[in-house]
């Protein structure tokens, strides 16, 4: 389809060139129209009206530049009633070589993707640098935009040269850090945590000879251990996502006009590229001509939307048979400003300078989509790197910090509070007589600096690298592949899931289960008797075709209509590769329902947008029928149609198939539809309705050319082809049966939901496919319970009223949400926080034509208004930005590639998995790492309570009790190894995590580690501290003569006390824990005769030693013990009632 210039354009279309410079900087009609940023200039400026007059001069009688806004009635040919755009892969395609052209609402389909602060600033100064401007062109009109805001102009044979700096580079980037930024960054997230940066604080105060208090190394090492683990494990999986980079970069594409194959880094908008069947699409592409000489050509779109059906595409008219050499210079393509809608595109192309045709949706191959048809299409990039709609829905990755550490960060700046405070008391109690009583004060806080020991950061890293190597080495879960090791213990706290649908909830294999046809239904056991009845289609000349039956029609009729019409309705072709026949769809359900008549005798063989050819398998007959017109499916109409002649019995027919609730007035009357529908739903079965209706051939003339008319309706065009369908064709039609296809799920979806829910976790699905879909496969996995009421709000696109869409569910708690992604988008614009007051409290919510920035949106809005762990689980390249931007990423490794699973923090193979991941392994790590934290704080309490204990005694005087080799070897090889075997602990046994997971709610409270457990600890650092270094003192005295006596007494019961300790609080023992008592036992004692510096070995080879030590610890631990004892048997714990409970 061309569009030829008048005469008042022929000068401008006779050059080839015509001064394209001036074409680019002009600001025409074109601009202003298309453009809403720019029309904004122009209103602010008030020369709106003066611009419009200057377009209409300057194109008036030309049609081939025609504004571009009018390009959006190519959409709206495919809107509702309400005005709302459909999904471009379901708008039907320009048929018969008419353009139509709305120009009601010239504005109505633009969208401009809005900036940051951030991202205007830094494409301000790369403007700067790269063009020598401050990111303004200059323009005629002396009005000018950045090139991110306005459409661009490509011309194949000088854009990629000219204007090669213009556009961003097509390198794709996922590393966090650069040479530069490693350190810096890394520096940051380190010491941005209070406890690190009091660490470093304290080492660094070593280097002071008046506040310098043992070794140095004492206090540099560790620290120095932790940053260089951490830069390590960050540096390599740094490196990682490089090669992973480098692999996408320098795949090869063949270009026109190159000699070479061109890496996907060095492509440039304007470049021609050549692609082949299973090519990754490298950049945003306009298709300009297809193998097939239709122009069709199907791509695989699952890692840009996450559905796996395969979406048409159709080369532009007039580039679909031209040579390489005229796409190469006699082509130019008007494409639209970046956005980041996938569904939408405008623009235009021009070939020879005199003919135009529009673009739309139906033209474009996106980036990271796949050839899926057989031969080649060559295509034009229009838009790379970060312009291309994949990246602009793709947020950057961010450092994840587990809860538990920002709780265990708030908890030492408290104990620095602490050490603060005794400091200054200890030093005000001993008189402010010294001259050099604040250098007693640093002195003091060093001393104290046990309290928030260094060795705890060491200890939780180790821990989590323990849990990662657990996680992935369980049997139950394998190939779980861990990649950010820093956040296991979130894994025990979510509270929140948002899950994608497709791959993820379900296996996207679709299978038509049963047919029911009011009278009698036919399942899979009873197949066989439809194909029976199949092959007898063709019998007696063809009375039993569509056409042909007698008014009172047999089972054996009406089963074979019902055949028919299934394998007529449909948007499905059929592709041959290896002598196999393979279909491509727009929708699984209908592969699903086209496979099945192919299983009872007839197959489809050939289709194109005007033919459909069936083959009668039993016969080797086929049945032509040539198509006059399709009515695709969308979520507004719920339905789809089609208008067929029958080539051998001359016989139009209007078949039509869709959702029991709008059908249901088309059908003529019945009693059965609702009831059995109704079965089917309770089955989890997708329901669809299938009827048909006889045409005479003057009948379907007046609806072909009253149609024609309505749809060049410059007023309510949606409305009026709506009153034409209804008028001719959607009234009184032959109910013929009813469908029911099942959506597999994924393995133990169900019964992993059921336990998910039960365990407190409030469950989202974000999809991105229609409603009805979402809808069905929410009750077939049980995420809308039996009986559950679903609160519906759909096609919401103005703010008022809307909120009176929540009043239900501020009454009924309990009921579901199912929404569409239109009225999502209005919520989070208008009442983001009085949306998600109510939705938070939800125990299901279903969101569907989710974009895959919503489905980010989303997770991010949750975590900040309700501060609880979010988890994310996903398996396709649309789920990327949301698994980012929840504080635990799940990715699947599934069908739809691993794009996702890369991006994850924890990689599994399938949903039932995140069951073990949660409910056993976060419990474990939560639980572990809370225990390991608050024993090494106590580690650290009670020394520092045995130091005050001593100042205090040796009347204030800031000298260290424990010094040198006893400091390091008290956090290190005497307590390190039992402390740490904690981490392979557990408080029950991983059946009964699932037979009861109510107990996973106990971990969202915070429990195991809040201020209350905190100040427990606490008071017992403090009981314990004072008993053994009073105890130690009373059998010794504080005089400098018995200082080693004393200390070796205080030291052997403080090593002694963790070790039992530990024991005490060990719910299940196992070989390595018992090792590791055993093992630190035998070193300390073995130890004893090398400790004479610190140690009165003489009287440590005393019975009085040994009766002193056993008197000391026995004080220390048995109150703890039978206090902790009394207490568990009033206020047991509901794992301890669990683990009673189970015994008997």
């Amino acid at each position: 389809m061309s569009f030829t210039p008048s005469k008042g354009s022929s000068k401008l279309g006779s050059n080839s060139n015509f001064n394209r410079r001036d074409r680019r900087d002009s600001v025409d009609s074109f601009d202003i129209q298309f453009n809403n940023s720019f029309d904004a200039a122009l209103d602010n400026l008030k020369i709106n009206n003066q611009s419009e007059i200057f377009s209409k001069k300057s194109i008036s009688g030309s049609r081939e530049n025609f504004e571009m806004a009018s390009l959006a009635g190519a959409e709206s040919f495919g809107t509702s009633n309400n005005g709302a755009t459909l999904h471009g892969d379901n708008q039907p395609l320009m048929n018969n070589g008419d353009h139509v052209f709305d120009d009601e609402n010239p504005r109505k389909f633009q969208s401009i993707p809005r900036q940051s602060a951030v991202d205007s600033f830094t494409s301000w100064i790369k403007n700067a640098f790269t063009t020598g401007s401050l990111g303004m062109r200059r323009s005629k009109s002396s009005i000018s935009l950045g090139d991110q805001l306005t459409e661009r102009e490509i011309h194949p044979d000088t854009t990629p040269i000219y204007d090669m700096h213009k556009y961003p580079s097509n390198e794709v980037s996922n590393a966090k850090y650069n040479f530069v930024t490693f350190v810096p960054t890394l520096l940051y997230e380190q010491f941005k945590f209070f406890y690190n940066l009091y660490f470093l604080v304290v080492a660094l105060s070593q280097a002071v000879p008046a506040l310098r208090i043992g070794y140095l190394s004492s206090y540099i090492v560790p620290l120095a251990f932790v940053l260089t683990v951490t830069m390590l494990k960050e540096a390599m999986d740094d490196i990682q996502r490089r090669r992973r980079d480098k692999e996408s970069n320098y795949e090869l594409y063949e270009v026109l006009g190159k000699r070479a194959l061109v890496p996907s880094k060095d492509l440039k908008v304007g470049d021609i590229v050549r692609l082949n069947k299973g090519d990754r699409v490298p950049a945003d592409l306009i298709l300009l001509q297809s193998s097939e000489p239709s122009g069709e050509s199907f791509i695989k779109t699952d890692q840009l939307d996450g559905e796996t059906d395969w979406k048409l595409r159709i080369a532009c008219p007039l580039t679909q048979t031209v040579t390489e050499a005229d796409l190469l210079s006699k082509i130019s393509l008007t494409a639209s400003a970046p956005e980041k809608s996938i569904h939408k595109f405008l623009g235009k192309l021009t070939y020879k300078g005199t003919s135009s045709s529009p673009l739309t949706i139906d033209n474009t191959l996106w980036a990271n989509t796949v050839v899926a048809s057989t031969g080649h299409c060559i295509a034009c990039v229009a838009y790379t790197g970060k312009d291309t709609r994949q990246a602009m829905n793709t947020t950057s990755p961010t450092v994840k910090t587990g809860l538990l550490e920002l709780e265990i960060n708030n908890i030492s700046k408290i104990l620095c509070a602490c050490v603060f405070v005794l400091s200054v008391s200890l030093v005000v109690f001993a008189g402010f007589n010294n001259a050099d009583w604040y250098v007693d004060i640093m002195r003091y806080l060093i001393l104290f600096s046990t309290i928030i020991p260094v060795s705890l950061r060491v200890n939780l890293d180790l821990a989590k690298s323990v849990y990662a190597y657990q996680i992935e080495h369980d049997k139950t879960i394998p190939e779980t592949i861990v990649r950010t090791s820093t956040i296991p213990e979130d894994l025990g706290r979510v509270e929140y899931l948002l899950s994608d649908k497709t791959g993820t909830l379900t296996q996207n294999d679709m299978q038509l289960k049963k047919i029911h046809l009011g009278t009698v239904s036919y399942g899979v056991e009873t197949m066989d008797i439809v194909s029976d009845y199949v092959k007898d289609l063709l019998e007696t000349g063809g009375k039993n075709l569509p056409g042909a039956g007698a008014s009172r029609k047999n089972i054996a009729s009406r089963v074979r209509n019902m055949i028919v019409t299934l394998a007529i309705c449909h948007n499905v072709t059929p592709t041959f590769e290896d002598d196999e026949i393979t279909y491509q769809a727009a929708s699984p359900d209908e592969i699903a329902i086209v496979k099945f008549t192919e299983s009872v005798g007839l197959s489809l063989f050939k289709r194109d947008r005007h033919s459909i050819t069936l083959l009668h398998t039993a016969s080797g007959t086929t049945l032509p029928f040539d198509i006059l017109q399709v009515f695709p499916f969308n979520s507004d109409s719920k339905r789809m149609g089609i208008i067929v002649h029958d080539q051998k019995s001359d016989e139009y027919w209007f078949y039509q198939k869709g959702a029991d609730t709008v059908m249901t007035k088309i059908v003529e009357s019945n009693d059965w539809l609702e009831e059995e529908t109704g079965n089917m739903a309770r089955e989890g079965l997708r329901t669809l309705v299938i009827g048909r209706k006889k045409l005479t051939k003057k009948t379907y003339d007046q609806f072909k050319d009253d149609y024609s008319k309505a749809s060049l309706a410059m007023m309510n065009r949606d409305q009026e082809m709506n009153r034409v369908v209804s008028k001719y064709l959607e009234h009184d039609l032959e109910l013929l049966g009813l469908t029911g296809v099942e959506d597999k799920l994924q393995k133990d979806v169900k019964s992993s939901i059921e336990l998910l829910r039960n365990a407190g976790i409030k469950i989202w699905m974000l999809t991105g496919d229609k409603v009805e879909t979402a809808r069905c496969v929410s009750i077939s996995a049980k995420l809308i319970a039996r009986g559950q009421y679903v609160h519906t709000i759909t096609k919401l696109t103005k703010p008022e009223g809307a909120l009176n869409q929540l009043e239900y569910l501020k009454i009924n708690r309990n009921a579901c949400l199912l929404i569409d992604g239109e009225s999502l988008g209005m919520f989070l614009h208008y009442y983001r926080q009085e949306f998600f007051d109510i939705a938070i409290f939800l125990p299901t919510v279903v969101a569907c034509r989710c974009t895959p920035q919503q489905k980010a949106d989303v997770a991010l809005i949750i975590r900040e208004l309700t501060g609880k762990r979010v988890c994310c689980i996903g398996d396709g390249g649309n789920d990327v930005s949301m698994i980012q931007s929840a504080d635990v990423g799940v990715g699947i490794v599934g069908k739809e590639g691993k794009q996702a699973s890369l991006a994850a923090d924890f990689s599994i193979t399938q949903f039932c998995h995140l069951t073990e991941l949660l409910l056993w392994h976060g419990r474990n790590s939560y639980k572990r790492s809370a225990k390991l934290a608050q024993f090494v704080m106590h580690r650290g309490l009670i020394i520092a309570v045995c130091q005050a204990v001593f100042s205090i005694c040796s009347k204030f005087e800031p000298i260290a009790l424990y010094q040198g080799w006893l400091m390091v070897g008290y956090a290190t090889c005497y307590t390190m190894a039992p402390v740490f075997s904690l981490t392979l602990d557990h408080d029950i046994e991983e059946s009964l995590t699932k037979i009861y997971p109510e107990l996973y709610k106990d971990l969202t409270e915070g429990k195991s580690l809040s201020y209350k457990t905190f100040f427990v600890w606490c008071a017992l650092s403090l009981y314990q501290g004072c008993i053994i270094q009073g105890f130690s003192q009373y059998f010794t005295g504080v005089e400098e003569i018995y200082f080693l006596k004393m200390v070796a007494i205080s030291f052997t019961a403080l090593v002694l006390n963790e070790l039992v300790m530990v024991a005490l609080e060990i719910y299940t023992w196992n070989k390595i824990m018992a090792i590791t008592e055993i093992a630190t036992l035998v070193l300390y004692i073995g130890s004893i005769p090398f400790l004479g510096e610190y140690f009165d070995l003489l009287h440590v080879k005393t019975l009085r030693f040994f009766g002193e030590v056993l008197l000391t610890l026995l004080l220390s631990v048995f109150p703890v013990w039978a206090t902790k004892a009394i207490y568990r048997g009033l206020h047991p714990p509901s794992y301890a009632k669990v683990q009673e409970f189970s015994a008997v």
